[in-house]
């Protein structure tokens, strides 16, 4: 008798204005894989920083990705949309999510990012923190369950790519 394959476990990831949330829609549109937005994960105190321009700390962040991992172990399958932007958070993910987690690290320059954050409203993080954003960015090159998709196409065919790559 052979084991059933892990429900799926797929993070959205990059720095802020990468498209995570318009990707994630998309992929579901597509797929019909179910797609939480993180933001939505964060306390409200985060929230507040990040509106007054404030980068979040490691600290800060620790209670946001813990509830990013246990919707990862609870709703599989699913796609969730976490900026995950050093190895020590997706690390963090990979402990509380209760199986394998696929990271799709959407990647795009600095001028296209920042163009598509100032375009964007109604969103609380400013593109002022966008910097701190890309300092804090260590790419998944060589960590296990991680691709990387370049942003710089329309956002059906960054949808269709993942899809196609992983085999949705």
């Amino acid at each position: 008798m052979s084991t059933p394959p892990a429900p799926l476990r797929i993070v959205l990831m990059g720095v802020s204005g990468c498209g995570k949330s318009s990707v994630g829609e998309a992929l579901q549109r597509l797929t019909g894989l179910p797609y939480l937005d993180g933001d939505d994960l964060h306390p409200a105190a985060n929230v507040a920083r990040m509106a007054a321009g404030i980068p979040l700390t490691d600290e800060d962040r620790w209670p946001w990705l813990d509830r990013v991992a246990e919707r990862l172990a609870t709703d599989a399958p699913v796609a969730i949309g976490c900026s995950a932007l050093k190895r020590i958070y997706r690390d963090r993910l990979r402990a509380g999510a209760d199986g394998p987690v696929t990271f799709v690290h959407l990647s795009g320059s600095r001028d296209l990012i920042g163009s598509r954050m100032v375009a964007r409203s109604g969103h609380f993080m400013p593109a002022t923190l966008l910097d701190s954003q890309f300092a804090a960015l260590e790419a998944p090159e060589g960590e296990p369950g991680a691709l990387t998709v370049s942003i710089d196409q329309p956002t059906d065919e960054i949808a269709r790519e993942i899809a196609q790559r992983l085999g949705l």
